[in-house]
């Protein structure tokens, strides 16, 4: 097997998303749609991967700074995708492997379509091997042109195609694999003769095939998969096809959604089975729930929660940056956060940790067993020892329980 690099270009501006943050950085569940196709380049093995910059590039090295596999290439002048390939040509113009080349906007990528891009290349060791989609509506994409044994010819961009090509439903979603001596040589001769003036990755693929080379194209990619986000709407479009997936995958894990097209669940959450997630219930960040738990309706989890096994957690309770345990319970309208709750804990209707003081965030600690009236305000940084008792409407503080031992028990 060849050795296997990836580029990645993210250079783009995107005018249409009307924007000021990088376009690779707007989020899709929780992640930036940069994430994905990085994880998913990943799990083919890649040595290294080049990501393309170009807007807003210190924004997107600062957002992955902690990835030790990434190379940042910038292209200061986008003038199209040859030319942000050949900004890699100082890395890579002795490499003798193979180059998977990935668009940076396509958050919904699936590791499934590259391994059969990837089998597709190796088995029939062609110099070029690009995955394709069949679209209804192809409007926007390069559409594939074959002869009429089937074989790939090459690619016409939209802007580009003349009247009888735009009926073609077979199109281009920027999947490809290179043999990268052939890439670099092709994408050297491309010329900017196209509506747009820019130099065009597809016309490299007529270019290989002109020399001879072998180009293949497998039709791999499902519908949901081809789609790039270039806009708000294809934004929304994306996350819910991404939603879609979280759900499903949660459902077939062993967790009960009642209400998907009302639940919001953040990639990076994790659920465990037999757990039900009611309606208006969201999740946002790294949240942990454990098995057997019921959570909502109308509840809001945010990051750094971790609800241990056989949690309730109901209607308008929303928790944050906090670990309930085993047996809690916090049923109806509270507030709980910043916080470490012990086990079997009741925290009564409308009680809340007070956690900001007006300067900083301080951290509430609730013992085993203890019983939260309704009504409560516990003010951090607080501790309350196992077995606690504090009465409905009750303010209680550090100084309270302090005086009183266990805080202000029940008449």
């Amino acid at each position: 097997m060849a050795e296997r690099v990836a580029i990645v270009l993210a250079a783009g501006i995107s005018s249409r998303m009307n924007t000021q943050m990088p376009k690779v950085l707007h989020e899709v569940c929780g992640r930036p749609m940069l994430a994905y196709v990085l994880d998913t380049c990943r799990q083919m093995d890649v040595k290294k991967i080049y990501v393309v910059v170009g807007f807003g590039v210190e924004q997107v090295r600062e957002r992955f700074s902690e990835a030790s596999d990434i190379i940042w290439v910038q292209q200061k002048e986008q003038r199209g995708t040859a030319h942000a390939v050949l900004c890699c040509k100082e890395h890579l113009r002795d490499f003798e492997g193979e180059t998977l080349i990935l668009c940076g906007d396509g958050p919904l990528i699936r590791a499934s379509t590259l391994r059969t891009l990837i089998e597709k290349h190796e088995a029939g060791q062609s110099a070029v091997t690009l995955a394709t989609s069949i679209l209804d509506d192809p409007t926007g994409y390069g559409r594939i042109i074959r002869d009429a044994y089937g074989n790939i010819q090459g690619i016409v961009e939209d802007a580009d195609c003349p009247s009888e090509q735009r009926a073609i439903k077979e199109v281009n979603p920027s999947y490809y694999l290179f043999n990268n001596k052939v890439l670099f040589e092709a994408a050297e001769r491309v010329k900017p003769d196209n509506v747009k003036k820019e130099y065009y990755l597809t016309d490299a693929l007529s270019l290989i095939i002109a020399t001879g080379h072998k180009v293949v194209a497998v039709t791999a990619v499902r519908p949901e998969e081809a789609v790039g986000v270039n806009s708000r709407a294809e934004l929304t479009e994306a996350n819910k096809i991404m939603q879609h997936r979280i759900q499903r995958e949660l459902m077939d894990n062993g967790v009960t959604i009642v209400d998907p097209d009302n639940t919001w669940i953040d990639i990076r959450a994790q659920i465990g089975q037999d757990t039900v997630i009611e309606p208006f219930t969201y999740i946002h960040g790294e949240v942990k729930i454990g098995c057997g738990c019921r959570v909502g309706p109308f509840a809001y989890l945010r990051n750094g929660t971790a609800l241990e096994d056989d949690v309730v957690l109901g209607v308008f309770t929303e928790i944050k940056n906090s670990t309930l345990g085993r047996g809690g319970r916090a049923r109806h309208h509270s507030y709980i956060g910043d916080a470490t709750v012990g086990q079997n804990v009741n925290i009564g209707a409308g009680s809340i940790t007070a956690n900001f003081d007006g300067d900083k965030v301080n951290r509430t600690i609730i013992g085993n067993n203890c019983y939260i009236g309704s009504g409560a305000v516990l003010i951090s940084p607080l501790e309350l020892k196992d077995d606690s008792h504090i009465s409905a409407g009750t303010v209680v503080s550090q100084e309270d329980i302090n005086k009183f031992g266990r805080g202000p028990q029940k008449d």
